[in-house]
């Protein structure tokens, strides 16, 4: 595979999106959303709640089970002015589950709102955790204009770092809702299925499910697969330069089992929902391929190592070697990282199908689309746009089967 990411102009994929077609709050019921079908060029559309009538039996559903962690911090210093840090990967200890375990002091990576009015000191508030009254202290370690790394200490040892985010935090929404955080956010701007803390955005996709919809597609014998990769604030970052090569795509943290790589082996079709989950499925992939060629484990997949490797090898080889190394090293799951931008000209290995809802203009996710159904995007989207579907985060869903 090789695709010279200078001939990929992100003007090419762009449309014009009024404000009025995002969806700024979710819907009542997250699954009479309506759902876009597009099967092998075919154009129709639905409730979601009827989504297991486009899905064959003995198809696997990948979902991404992370959850999003109430990510937004706000301080006020003794002038008034107001401080926002907001969380988005933890540094010192860099584990997930052991940071949101922390009893007492913690380092993050963080970006920090209206940053000018904090040139020194540490900033304070009380909250309440548990009937306890908690003193936060926030102190800059580490300012190098892009990001910051921030100390969070606390006078208590009896309460987490994930009891005082979930106390005194705020959740994330998306910049381009143009609102506040409000209560119902809390709740629906979260998967039903959500497990493994970590997220500072949704993985939208996943919104409109329900369980009576997961009891309807279970009753088919349609499969449901997890994988975790925990959302960062890099995927709402725009693609500012002309040609794609110039961008730099961000590093998500993903988690896969030994089941489930397993599961996907022996699986007959492949549904991702949403883009979270290509791009840790087919990350996957590539992490088994250099273990064919390396014989070791890289844990890591860069921005452009996906259109350089030998590609020649199937879904199987790659998931067989990464289940062979997993029970050689005796081992139940993989942590990895992948920074894979997925654009037109690739050539997906895992999936042959997709959920997922309707993007910004001029972005890396617009590009997976435009890779996996090819230029048909625009039928797609002007489809949507002509069929008052709701876009972005809160928006409608489509199932895309090329």
């Amino acid at each position: 595979m090789r695709i010279n990411p200078e001939n990929i102009r992100i003007e090419d994929y762009n449309y014009e999106l009024a404000d009025e077609k995002i969806a700024k709050y979710p819907l009542q019921e997250r699954d009479k959303s309506q759902l876009l079908i597009y099967n092998k060029g075919e154009l129709s559309k639905d409730s979601f709640f009827n989504i297991d009538k486009y899905i064959d039996s003995d198809t696997s559903l990948v979902f991404n089970n992370t959850k999003v962690i109430q990510a937004r911090l706000e301080f006020f210093k003794e002038t008034g002015a107001k401080i926002e840090i907001f969380c988005l990967e933890p540094i010192e200890p860099a584990d997930y589950n052991l940071a949101f375990q922390e009893t007492h002091k913690i380092k993050w990576k963080c970006i920090v709102g209206n940053s000018k009015k904090w040139k020194s000191g540490c900033l304070k508030k009380s909250v309440s955790v548990k009937g306890l009254d908690i003193e936060i202290k926030a102190t800059r370690i580490v300012n190098d204009g892009n990001s910051n790394i921030i100390e969070f200490s606390w006078d208590n040892n009896t309460v987490s770092f994930s009891e005082i985010l979930e106390n005194s935090g705020l959740t994330p929404i998306p910049p381009y809702l143009n609102r506040d955080s409000e209560d119902i956010d809390k709740d629906r701007y979260q998967t039903v299925y959500s497990k493994q803390k970590g997220s500072v955005a949704a993985p939208t996709a996943g919104l409109h499910f329900t369980n009576n919809v997961l009891t309807r597609l279970q009753s088919k014998n349609i499969s449901t697969q997890e994988v975790t990769l925990h959302v960062g604030a890099g995927t709402f970052k725009p693609v500012k330069s002309e040609t794609i090569d110039e961008h730099e795509m961000h590093t998500e943290h993903f988690i896969i089992n030994k089941q489930t790589v397993i599961n996907l082996l022996n699986s007959k079709k492949i549904i991702a929902v949403g883009t979270t989950s290509v791009r840790t499925i087919e990350s996957v992939y590539w992490l088994g391929v250099k273990l064919i060629l390396n014989k070791q484990l890289d844990k890591h997949i860069t921005q452009w190592e996906a259109y350089k490797l030998e590609n020649g090898f199937t879904k199987q080889e790659s998931l067989q070697a990464i289940i062979d190394y997993m029970e050689q090293n005796d081992i139940d799951q993989i942590n990895a990282s992948t920074q894979i931008m997925i654009f037109p000209g690739y050539n997906f290995k895992i999936i042959d199908a997709l959920i997922t809802n309707f993007h910004q203009p001029k972005s890396t996710l617009l590009l997976l689309i435009g890779a996996f159904i090819g230029d048909n995007w625009k039928e797609v989207y002007k489809y949507a746009l002509d069929n008052s579907f709701r876009f972005l985060s809160y928006g409608d869903s489509s199932i895309l089967i090329p």
